[in-house]
């Protein structure tokens, strides 16, 4: 039937291969802990509160590109966070950082005939958008594996959803001088860039990266993990202005808009830099009391410099890892989702309260 031909360009939903695990979790006598999804549950800043429900009574359109006080609320955290001077014109506000990513590649108008370069470990809807798109998609981490062959789009993911991996000053710039040089598009999905812990991530529109120049790259961003604002669907796309130009009159054809209070909440969000070191904080005592469970527990924990995630192995099959926290009512990600380099490890959020944190040290530790 031909309302299933982009249904068929897709694989199935990872997280329902999860469920009979979550059912095993949930059967724990007391309770579960989720440590699968990285769904912000801390409550929403109190200013950013404030400020959607002062902009409430918005009865009209909002703009596709975002207020004027969002794009310099946007251009000033960018100065103060990424080190970068970015034009307010160059800044358009995303329904979250999810709905970019997966329909960048059809908005940048790729398909049959182009290749999309992603991580070999990566978030999966880097893949999926590509083929919603009718692209071809290439896993790799080096661009010495690419050869030849033509690419029109390379994602860069750094901090790494799920390893946290950060990527450093000099890698970027050879993928940008890399990309430059054959015309391709630098997408970089930042959206854990406020999160180091043993490393400083850095940004591609960073001077030291790109110089000033940011032809050719793209920044994208979310308030969801910094400013828990999951529930709000705000994120950003930033950087090169012709490409944001574009991005946006495809956008206003799509009608792919922000709402207004929601813009309201992002300007509160991004200005006030309170909250976010407060949330920091909440996250560092989470992963000190996991990191050590794990490791007591006779995991080894790679990479994970910073984001939400630890990334840990014990050598087996990651789906007997699952299984393994699931008899302990503690719920995990296979990082077989993220690509067959993650079939030994699982990703263990952050993103659960103290006492459900406490909890699951405990368990690990056979209490």
């Amino acid at each position: 039937m031909r309302g299933l031909v982009l249904t068929d360009r897709l694989p199935p939903f990872p997280w329902d291969l999860l469920a009979p695990y979550a059912e095993l979790a949930r059967a724990h006598p007391d309770g579960v802990v989720d440590l699968s999804v990285g769904t912000p549950i801390d409550p929403v800043p109190t200013p950013v509160r404030a400020a959607l429900a002062a902009a409430a009574d918005s009865p009209g359109y909002p703009l596709t590109a975002g207020s004027l006080a969002l794009r310099e609320a946007a251009s000033a955290w960018a100065r103060r966070t990424l080190h970068a001077t970015v034009d307010p014109a160059a800044i358009i506000p995303t329904v979250g950082s999810k709905e970019l990513v997966a329909l960048l590649p059809t908005l940048l108008g790729l398909g049959p005939g182009d290749t999309v370069v992603i991580p070999e470990l990566a978030y999966p809807t880097y893949a999926v958008g590509a083929q919603v798109a009718g692209a071809s998609v290439v896993a790799a981490d080096a661009t010495t594996a690419l050869g030849p062959a033509p690419v029109s789009l390379v994602w860069v993911n750094s901090p790494s959803n799920p390893t946290g991996r950060v990527l450093g000053v000099e890698h970027m710039a050879k993928v940008v001088a890399w990309a430059r040089e054959r015309g391709a598009v630098v997408v970089s999905d930042e959206c854990y860039l406020e999160l180091g812990w043993d490393a400083e991530p850095v940004s591609v529109l960073d001077p030291r990266v790109c110089g000033e120049d940011h032809t050719g790259i793209l920044a994208v961003h979310s308030l969801s993990k910094r400013s828990n604002l999951a529930g709000y669907r705000a994120g950003l796309v930033l950087g090169d202005a012709a490409l944001v130009a574009g991005l946006l009159e495809a956008r206003k054809h799509l009608g792919l808009m922000v709402p207004a209070p929601v813009q309201a909440a992002a300007v509160a969000a991004l200005t006030d830099e309170v909250h976010v070191q407060e949330q920091r904080e909440r996250y560092a005592r989470r992963r000190g009391a996991l990191l050590t469970a794990l490791l007591d527990a006779g995991f080894t924990v790679e990479h994970s410099e910073a984001g939400l995630y630890l990334w840990a192995s014990r050598g087996d099959s990651c789906w007997d890892t699952v299984r393994w926290f699931a008899e302990r009512g503690v719920l995990v990600a296979p990082g077989e989702f993220y690509g067959a380099a993650g079939a030994r490890h699982v990703r263990v959020a952050l993103t659960a309260s103290d006492e459900r944190v406490a909890a699951a040290v405990l368990r690990l530790g056979g209490r």
